[in-house]
Order: structure tokens, then sequence, then C-alpha cells
């Protein structure tokens, strides 16, 4: 499967929280709350006769100013495991349309502002392994 295919599965999944926008690629200007879908990795040869390739993607979530109250609302909504949350969208289709095998949405880590231009934002990001061929 190509890496956009995967990318444009997790996108499609991703987009099923209300309320919250998705990237595929690192926007210029984000506009919170966003998901931004990120290759970090790629490890080949997981199985025999090259039968599996696992592909580590990794999510920031920006959800607004570090100095709104409800930006920590909407972060600890979508780090909670229950409806609505990032892990329970990604983990909706585990095939992602068809271009992969098995998801596993595994941590969150980097909870903390991030600057974008003169604005500091609060964001988290999300780790996501996807087994493919």
């Amino acid at each position: 499967m190509s890496i956009a295919a995967i990318r444009d599965g997790i996108a499609a999944n991703v987009a099923t929280i209300s309320g919250l926008r998705v990237s595929k690629e690192i926007p210029d200007n984000p506009n919170p709350p966003i998901a931004v879908i990120m290759l970090n990795s790629v490890s080949y040869d997981g199985a025999m006769h090259r039968g599996l390739v696992t592909y580590s993607f990794v999510i920031t979530i920006i959800v607004g100013r570090v100095a709104e109250r409800e930006a920590q609302r909407k972060l600890d909504g979508y780090i909670s495991t229950g409806s609505g949350s990032l892990k329970a969208a990604v983990e909706s289709d585990m095939t992602l349309g068809g271009s992969a095998y098995d998801v596993r949405f595994s941590d969150m880590t980097n909870v903390g502002a991030v600057s974008l231009g003169e604005v500091n934002y609060l964001a988290a990001d999300f780790a996501v392994q996807v087994y493919s061929n």
C-alpha cells in the first residue's frame, strides 16, 4: 500500500471527531483545533517474504491557545478512551479503508505548549503504528 492511502485512511477515521479539523500535511497556518498527521518512521521486512511493513505515524493535536480553559478540556477529551477520543476514532476502522492489516494506537506524549508564530498553543502528540504490506 502507499503511504498516501494509509494517511488518507487515518485522516478519514480522525475526521469522525466532531469539530476537529484534519490535515494530512503540515499546514502553513493551522486553525485549531486541528489534527496533523505525519509519518515518523518505516520498518521493513517484518515477516517472511517481505510480507509486513510497519509505518509509525505521529498525530499532533493542536487544540487552542494555552491560556484558554477550553483548550485543556478539549485536549482531555481527545486523550480519553471513550467516544470522541482520538484513540476511538483512529481505531474505528482498523483497516483504514482497506489500506492496512491492522492499526495500533499506542501512546500519547509531548503534552505542552507549541509556538506557532507569536502564539502559544496547547498540543499533544499521539503515536500510531500501521501494519501493511
